[in-house]
């Protein structure tokens, strides 16, 4: 419910106790998941954290409830913006693509962009996924010592995947890049997109001269392509997803700009492979944890696809996999916070919010909610049996948001993950090396060094 701007309705929310004059700001910063984890254990589903000190502070109204998350996404979604530093941030560094866009340049992206993204079309994509993971599969056997870091592997995997859906034959020329420069950039809007206050990014420090170097990296090799595949013959631009951006149009006419396809692609190569990455790395290292669930995966695997690659239609036979991977999501979401600003004062779950408060979800701490998750540290894809599914709220689970801006290429997460994994799992079986991972939230979940597995190989 939507009230007005100096309504007074709604129950106060309760603070998080910090130190005196900084508040939460270092546990923040040290530990940021652990600290929501702990304003819900002790204040309940809606709680106020204060970071910073007196003049720079800063407020999270944070809702960690199913119910909560439904209303900013979902129902109320119009009320919650990304209007937030850290999107601007986000906007400032890869550009105002789908991910970061509102408003009227939001509809008419995401008009252009839904028709390449239908279930059909994304189903196509699946031969690119099989052949990439082919590559991962057979240069596995060379590891040496028989131990790999899957996190990076996967990272590796999923960039190249995107790529090649990207920019078709253009694989090589945008993944030695990419894969030099997001690391530079990400940590600049971290660094920047955290912090109560920021010099410009004009000026000449070392960290802007850095970032700003790598960006410019970035964006001439995706102009690059882009002018060369816009100065092709019709007929001959090919059917990857930078062609058929190139040729999209809306009822109206309407197409992108240069600039405009050039964020589009920063956006997916961003969002397109550290998600899907995050979630394949995690799979395998609690599989390589809990044997037998892993057996349980391969032997499911093998009755399905015996020797034959897998396809698109496969997603469907495969379940058992399908709800190892959702589970993976729950305990480790690629976007464990997500950011909103609230434009009018409103009550969620009965508290007052005020109008320009800093609205933080939480996947990361809904995902455990004791009250949809019982022994919610406890890896068990049991959890996502049909059943199991419809007794649940449906913002219990969202690692791909939800409401009008939910994540467009979740199905294509989705394929990718499933055929990655059913191959992998069918070449080797896996024995975790790193037992305990710590993560941080950074634009997305990432493991604070290797998450590395003990390999062996099964088919040959």
């Amino acid at each position: 419910m939507v009230v007005g701007a100096g309504a007074g309705a709604g129950v106060e929310v309760p603070a998080l106790g910090g130190a005196p004059l900084v508040g939460s700001l270092f546990e923040l910063k040290s530990d940021s998941l652990g600290t929501y984890l702990r304003a819900r254990q002790e204040h309940g589903d809606v709680v106020r954290i204060v970071a910073g000190p007196p003049g720079l502070r800063a407020e999270l109204y944070c809702v960690f409830s199913a119910e909560g998350a439904q209303q900013v996404l979902a129902s109320e979604s119009a009320n919650f913006r990304k209007d937030n530093p850290f999107y601007q941030e986000i906007r400032d560094s890869f550009g105002n693509g789908l991910l970061t866009s509102q408003d009227e340049d939001y509809l008419r992206q995401r008009r252009l962009v839904q028709p390449l993204f239908t279930r059909r079309r994304v189903d196509g994509y699946a031969e690119a996924v099989a052949a990439e993971t082919e590559a991962v599969v057979s240069a596995w056997e060379r590891a040496p010592g028989g131990v790999v870091d899957v996190s990076g592997q996967m990272m590796h995997l999923a960039l190249r995947t995107v790529a090649r859906i990207l920019f078709g034959t253009d694989v090589e020329a945008t993944v030695d890049v990419v894969d030099r420069c997001f690391p530079v950039i990400t940590e600049y809007v971290l660094r920047r997109g955290y912090s109560p206050t920021n010099i410009p990014r004009s000026w000449p420090t070392p960290a802007n001269k850095r970032a700003a170097a790598a960006m410019d990296e970035l964006y001439a090799v995706c102009d690059e392509i882009i002018a060369e595949r816009r100065t092709r013959p019709a007929g001959e631009a090919g059917e990857d997803l930078l062609a058929l951006l190139a040729a999209a149009k809306s009822a109206d006419d309407a197409e992108f700009d240069v600039t405009e396809l050039r964020d589009q692609v920063l956006v997916f190569l961003l969002a397109g492979h550290e998600t899907t990455a995050t979630s394949l790395g995690f799979a395998l290292h609690l599989l390589a944890r809990h044997p037998e669930e892993q057996e349980r995966a391969r032997e499911e695997i093998g009755r399905v696809l015996g020797d034959r690659t897998p396809e698109a239609a496969d997603l469907e036979r495969l379940p058992y996999l399908t709800q190892v991977l959702k589970e993976t999501m729950r305990l480790y979401p690629a976007a464990p916070v997500i950011g909103r600003n609230a434009v009018a004062a409103t009550e969620v779950d009965g508290h007052a919010i005020p109008a320009g408060a800093n609205v933080i979800l939480a996947p990361w701490v809904t995902h455990r909610h004791p009250l949809h998750w019982p022994d919610p540290e406890r890896f068990d894809p049991e959890r996502f049996t049909p059943e199991a599914e419809a007794g649940r709220p449906r913002y219990a689970w969202f690692p791909f948001g939800g409401g009008p801006r939910a994540c467009i290429g979740q199905h294509f997460s989705m394929l990718e993950s499933v055929i990655a994994l059913a191959m992998i799992l069918r070449a080797y079986e896996f024995e975790a090396v790193d037992t305990e991972v710590p993560v941080s939230a950074g634009i997305t979940l990432r493991a604070e060094g290797p998450v590395r597995c003990r390999v062996r190989r099964l088919d040959r």
